[in-house]
C-alpha cells in the first residue's frame, strides 16, 4: 500500500472514530410543570405575535382601501369594516394573551413550580 492511500485511510479512520470516542453522554431533561409551562408560554407568545402581525397587515390594507376610495361609498365601507374587524381581532388576541398568562401564573402557583 502506498503512502498516499495509507495516509488517506488513516485520516478517514481518525475523522470517523474520533467523534465517537470523544463524545460525552447527553441525558434527557426531567419533565416537570415548569418545562410544560415554558413550552406553552412560548407557543402562546409566538401565536400572539403572528396574530398581531396579521392584524397590523389588515389595518394597513383597510387604511389603504379607505384612503384610496376616492369617495366611493362601497370602498369607504369596505375600508371601515376591514379596520374595525382588524381592531376587534387585535383586541381578542391581546385579551387571550393576557388571560393565558394569568391562567399559567395561577396554575404554576397552585401546582408549585
Amino acid at each position: 500500500m502506498n503512502t498516499k492511500k495509507r495516509n488517506s485511510l488513516i485520516a478517514l479512520l481518525v475523522s470517523v472514530a474520533l467523534p465517537i470516542f470523544t463524545a460525552s453522554p447527553v441525558f434527557a431533561a426531567t419533565a416537570g410543570v415548569s418545562n410544560i409551562e415554558n413550552f406553552i408560554k412560548s407557543i402562546i407568545t409566538v401565536f400572539a405575535g403572528l396574530a398581531g402581525l396579521v392584524a397590523t397587515g389588515f389595518l394597513v390594507a383597510g387604511g389603504f382601501t379607505y384612503i384610496t376610495s376616492s369617495g366611493n361609498p362601497e370602498h369607504l365601507d369596505r375600508g371601515k369594516r376591514t379596520i374595525t374587524y382588524a381592531l376587534i381581532g387585535l383586541a381578542i388576541t391581546i385579551g387571550a394573551f393576557v388571560i393565558s398568562n394569568i391562567v399559567t401564573t395561577l396554575a404554576t402557583n397552585a401546582f408549585g413550580g
